[in-house]
């Protein structure tokens, strides 16, 4: 009879989500996940097969942190203050001094170090459905009238998916969340 694991699943799992958000994946090694995930080798392997494995179970672990934050988009009644608060949310999380700087998705997409075709989809498909979220806020908008009907809401939508990308792509390099904070007001008023 083999051995009970005697580690919390969701715990070893977000520090490996940590690590990889951190390094990325090609640049993080086994040594680093498993002093990271406190568990042995044998462990990681039963639990999680292999870096691969570990590495799409991380990206979902993340996705589930973030659901949060994308449910500002859909339980507003205005798509302005919809926008606003995502954003606000995602300033804070992009410049949380405690985890690593920026979100993991968007490193993955950055780094184009994705090993296999199925964490590329994953990816891809986070990306789009992120975009699509933008768009059908903004079509509620322009159904209430709050955005002008003429506006190309596909476009905008690609805007703020951007600017999403973009906001956690300068919080690895700035530190100063106010930049940010009035990028969003800038592209709020263009709505």
């Amino acid at each position: 009879m083999g051995r009970t694991k005697e580690f919390d699943h969701e715990e070893v799992l977000h520090a490996a989500t940590l690590v990889f958000w951190q390094k990325g994946y090609e640049a993080t090694s086994m040594a680093e996940l498993l002093q990271a995930m406190n568990i042995s080798r044998s462990s990681m392997y039963e639990t999680f097969v292999d870096k691969e494995h570990l590495y799409l179970q991380s990206i979902e672990h993340y996705k589930r942190l973030g659901e949060d934050k994308r449910s500002e988009l859909t339980r507003v009644s205005s798509a302005k203050e919809g926008i606003r608060a995502y954003f606000t949310k995602h300033i804070d999380g992009a410049f949380n001094p405690s985890s690593p700087r920026g979100c993991l998705i968007t490193n993955a997409i950055a780094a184009l170090d994705a090993p296999d075709e199925q964490i590329r989809d994953i990816v891809q498909k986070r990306f789009e459905d992120l975009g699509e979220a933008f768009y059908k806020l903004l079509q509620k908008g322009q159904d209430s009238g709050e955005i002008a009907a003429d506006r190309d809401i596909r476009t905008l939508s690609y805007l703020l998916l951007n600017l999403n990308h973009g906001i956690n792509i300068a919080a690895k390099v700035d530190s100063d969340r106010t930049h940010a904070e009035q990028m969003v007001e800038s592209v709020i008023d263009m709505l």
